[in-house]
Formats: structure tokens, sequence, C-alpha cells
């Protein structure tokens, strides 16, 4: 398993993972992006940030790098980073396939991504992802699993999966929408010739949306790597639209709403990695002293009032505009 190198490494920060969904396209649905990237977005100029993003994380302590292919063109340039840095052979790198980025570099095109948990997209995704990051890919997931995904029954694609296990790519799934948990015990009964085909877990939670939790610890309990997307629920828990909860207990911390945020998911005793969606430098060195922030338990309760239901956050989240 990748993921057993992250288990030995003694940085504070080796459990955060960078995420690159927000640089590896011009648009995307975070907060804040008008201020964050500015209006040159570029081929070149989000290559030039995702590098320097690499470059910060690695040099922190991060080493877990996250992309997909519809991330834009995220694994083309971490591809690019990881050529000309011979050194960072301790990194585990994962991506997705199942989605098709569809949008030509615009952001305002119709649509951005187009979903397909085929088969066919399989081996048509996984062929461009050798192609760009070869023997450097550890872990392959499935993008956005959902309780009805053709993907928990395809039994042809389940064998494929585990061929690619036994020659060593390790094989997960991410899950996306109010119904998480039950993907997520659904995917845990996908077996192929009796042995579980999933080996990790990448799914939303936050103080807001927590309705993945339990499936989330069994998933760790059943010996899934469980890696926790969307900390900060796409910008609505980092400055300035952080809630005024979560703003209160940050002052008393001394971290950023953003640090706190974050810190809440690694307090879960199943939580392995936690993402960064950081899309600037500064943001990524306030998000990793995510590692260091102490939270009292009335803090903790403090926050936990927060939560909102699965359909009303999954409702909202729908409703952000591709910026």
């Amino acid at each position: 398993m990748p993921f057993a190198r992250l288990a030995t490494a003694t940085t504070p920060t080796c459990h955060i993972g960078l995420g690159l969904a927000a640089i590896g396209r011009p648009g995307y649905i975070n907060l804040g992006r008008d201020h964050d990237l500015g209006e040159d977005r570029s081929v070149e100029t989000l290559r030039g940030r995702t590098h320097e993003l690499l470059d910060a994380a690695y040099a922190q302590g991060v080493r877990y790098f996250d992309a997909a292919r519809s991330y834009g063109r995220s694994e083309e340039f971490l591809a690019d980073w990881l050529s000309g840095h011979p050194e960072a052979d301790d990194v585990v790198i994962g991506s997705k396939w199942g989605y098709t980025y569809t949008a030509d570099w615009s952001t305002d095109a119709e649509r951005h991504e187009v979903k397909d948990h085929s088969l066919a997209a399989y081996e048509r995704q996984r062929a461009e992802s050798q192609t760009l990051l070869g023997d450097r890919l550890d872990l392959y997931q499935i993008h956005s699993v959902t309780p009805e995904s053709p993907a928990l029954t395809d039994k042809e694609l389940h064998a494929r999966l585990a061929e690619a296990a036994h020659r060593g790519l390790t094989v997960g799934f991410s899950t996306s929408g109010p119904a998480q948990a039950d993907a997520i015990r659904a995917a845990l009964d996908v077996t192929v010739d009796g042995e579980p085909l999933f080996r990790t877990v990448q799914s939303t939670y936050n103080a807001l949306e927590t309705s993945a939790g339990p499936a989330l610890a069994e998933a760790h309990e059943a010996g899934l790597t469980v890696i926790v997307k969307e900390g900060m629920a796409n910008g609505r828990l980092a400055a300035p639209n952080a809630p005024e909860e979560l703003r209160a207990v940050a002052e008393a911390t001394g971290a950023g709403p953003d640090a706190v945020a974050l810190a809440v998911v690694l307090r879960q005793p199943w939580a392995g990695v936690v993402l960064s969606g950081a899309a600037t430098a500064t943001q990524l060195a306030s998000n990793l002293h995510a590692a260091v922030v102490d939270l009292t338990d009335d803090q903790l309760s403090r926050l936990a009032a927060l939560v909102e239901e699965p359909s009303a956050y999954w409702e909202r989240r729908g409703e952000l505009p591709w910026h």
C-alpha cells in the first residue's frame, strides 16, 4: 500500500494532502477565485502556479498529491513537476477517472465535465493517465461514486480494476452527494474472487457536512485509507465567508478559520489524509497550520452546531457558480 509511506513520516503535515482541483483548470466552484487567481488563467500561468504550490507543499512536509482526469491539465502539470524533482520519490500520487473535462479551458462553458463510469471510459482514461504519470501513479480512484453508479455493479469493470491492483496500482473510489454513506457501504461490499476491491475512499466531510462520518469509520475499520476532500466546503469555511462561530473559535486559537476547519477533520480517528485545496501559497501555509491547532471540547461543541442537513448542504453546493 503506498499510503504506508505516510504512516512512517514524521512531519506534522504528512497527513495533509494537496488537491489540484482548483488550479488544474481555469474554472471551478470554490468561492473567491476571482481574488485568488485573477484574470490571467492561461495554461502556462496555472502550470506555474501549480508548480509553486507543489514546491511549497513538498518543502513543508506534504506527501500526498491528488489530481483527476477532469481537473483540466492537473495530471500534466503534476507530471511536469515530478520530472523536475527526482528527489520527490517519497510522495504518493493519486488521480481519478470517471469524469471527462469538457470546458476547453473556459470559465463560462455550458458543461465543465461529463460523468461516465463505464468500462470504456476507464480504459480510455487509464491510458491517458498512464501516458502522463507512468509508474508514478500510485492510486487510481473512481470519481464521485453514488449509490446508483454502474461502477458498483459492473463485474467486468471490477475484474479490470482487480487486474490493475494485481499489477501494483491501488484502486479506490470517491463519493459525492447526500447519499455518500450509502455509496461507501455499497462499495465496501464489492469483491473480486472473494477479496475486497477497493483500498481507499475519498469523501466530502467538513464542519457543515458530517453525514459520511459513520460510514468512513466503517471503511477505516475495514482497512481502507480514508481521504477527506472539501474540508473547507468549497470556501464556505474560509475567510471571508466563514460562519461567525468558526471565526470566533479561530480567533481564540490564533489560527485562521481554514486551519480550524481542517483541524476538525484531522481529529477524526479514521481520517488518513485531509486535502487542502489551496490556490495560493499563502492559503496553503494557512491550511497547514491545521496540523498544530489544538481544539478544546467546548470549541468542538460550538463548531458541531454548524452542521447542516445533507440535502440542504448539497443543494447549496450545487448552486455554486463556476468561476
